[in-house]
């Protein structure tokens, strides 16, 4: 009877632990829906904002602006060091979204170190566990993005950028394509002009800029670096959320396999038990018919 009892009790624990994984299954698809339809609202302005770049080059050539490599290619002396931008969770559940990251990351600092400004208490936990310095004032959410919120990163990296503690800023996030999450490094600082190019001349549109073309693209690229990062965030974090979804999937799957052998292992532990009730009663019934007759 206590096997029985204590199959019953583990197939009741699961059970339990079957709501909690599908309903983060749940709440992780709600959270994809919202933060895709939010990057779809704020899509149409920065989609505007590259093609005013493309414009500015097209009106007035060669910029000379700091936030922009030489138009050769070759990339302006510059003084800092490099400075990564990396997006993580802040909790486990995920599958590999967090550890790809991370991984990533390790290949890059290996190859050249930099100050690493990292989103998400999961990644922070992570790099301190394994002795890798990262920026302690810097301690963002990687929860529902938010844009304001990419706007004063951006501020904050472009102000270390400007005063030359950074030569370069790239972005470690994750992209929820089409072909599925893959871990991206994209640099968002300095730009090149060619990562602006429409393929159409939009110098017919001619456009006065006051005070300087160099000062109004100064305050573009602000808005457009925000643009990246924010759409950084957001695809990151449906990666985060599909990832849980995925893992969520999988242990409901395994809490099905789970319980199909519990229920077995239960029906026959209780069928046995029942068997020996049986044979229990039949002999003690022979037994009595036995003692009456003598």
């Amino acid at each position: 009877m206590s096997n029985i009892t204590e199959i019953k009790h583990r197939i009741n624990g699961i059970r339990d632990t079957k709501k909690m994984t599908n309903a983060m299954y749940l709440i992780a698809s709600n959270k994809v829906r919202k933060a895709k339809a939010s990057l779809e609202r704020t899509r149409p302005y920065f989609s505007a904002l590259l093609e005013e770049i493309d414009r500015m080059f097209d009106i007035a050539g060669n910029i000379d602006s700091p936030y922009f490599d030489n138009d050769d290619g070759s990339e302006k002396q510059r003084s800092g060091e490099r400075g990564y931008l990396i997006i993580t969770a802040d909790k486990g559940l995920a599958g590999a979204y967090n550890q790809n990251v991370i991984k990533k990351v390790e290949e890059l600092t290996a190859a050249e170190s930099g100050r690493l400004f990292v989103v998400g208490e999961y990644g922070r936990q992570a790099f301190s566990h394994r002795g890798i310095k990262t920026d302690p004032q810097f301690r963002y959410t990687a929860q529902n993005p938010r844009l304001h919120v990419a706007r004063e990163i951006c501020e904050l990296l472009l102000e270390k950028f400007d005063r030359g503690e950074l030569k370069s800023i790239d972005v470690v996030y994750t992209d929820f394509g089409k072909r599925g999450e893959q871990v991206k490094v994209t640099r968002i600082l300095p730009l090149h002009r060619s990562h602006f190019e429409t393929g159409e001349d939009l110098s017919s549109h001619w456009f006065e800029y006051e005070p300087s073309v160099e000062q109004v693209l100064g305050h573009v690229v602000h808005s457009y670096v925000a643009g990246f990062v924010y759409s950084a965030f957001v695809d990151s974090f449906c990666a985060e959320q599909n990832a849980r979804m995925a893992a969520m999937s999988a242990a409901n799957d395994n809490a099905e396999d789970i319980l199909a052998r519990l229920s077995l292992e239960y029906n026959r532990s209780r069928q046995a038990a029942i068997t020996q009730e049986i044979t229990e009663v039949t002999s003690g019934a022979k037994a009595m018919k036995k003692g009456m007759k003598k």
